[in-house]
């Protein structure tokens, strides 16, 4: 269960109301990531005996997509060049995948750690990934690409949007 609440300075924070529960996982939620190409969803991943990623919608509190990994989730990192979601995973499978949104269908299958995900972390480029697991390694993944490539793709998105807001009326 996840709960999205909202607070303001004239309350004290055991007075804040929630605005949205999200319900479904069957385990501990283990992963939240915000999306950055749509702000308004939010990835979550459920534990050993749920092994979901769900995708929700955090305006109106609506699950808008389910799907089972397979094995506990324990971390989510959205690519921010491409429409992409890497999930970290521990019993039974301790790897890394990435998967292709909004299809979800597995891109690739990363192995290496020979325990649980615990952790993952993102480089500020976006393109390179560090994990820790309960193995004690730490390893670096180039999962999103080059960085040059990487910074021409937000250099062309930063150039084509800058005029963006004079064709529209609102």
């Amino acid at each position: 269960m996840l709960k999205h609440t909202e607070s303001s300075s004239s309350r004290t924070s055991n007075e804040s109301q929630w605005l949205h529960r999200f319900e479904g996982h069957n385990a501990a939620v283990k992963a939240l990531a915000w999306c950055p190409f749509q702000s308004n969803l939010l990835a979550s991943g459920g534990g050993e005996t749920d092994r979901c990623i769900k995708f929700w919608n955090t305006l109106t509190g609506a699950c808008l997509n389910s799907i089972d990994t397979g094995s506990q989730v324990c971390g989510l990192l959205w690519n921010r060049n491409e429409r992409q979601l890497l999930s970290s995973h521990g019993f039974s499978e301790n790897q890394l995948t990435l998967w292709k949104y909004p299809s979800m269908v597995k891109i690739a299958h990363l192995s290496g750690h020979t325990s649980r995900v615990l952790y993952m972390a993102q480089s500020p480029d976006g393109c390179t990934e560090a994990t820790a697991a309960g193995d004690e390694t730490l390893r670096f993944w180039n999962v999103f690409g080059d960085p040059e490539v990487a910074a021409k793709s937000v250099a062309k998105a930063a150039s084509s949007e800058r005029f963006a807001n004079y064709s529209r009326i609102r």
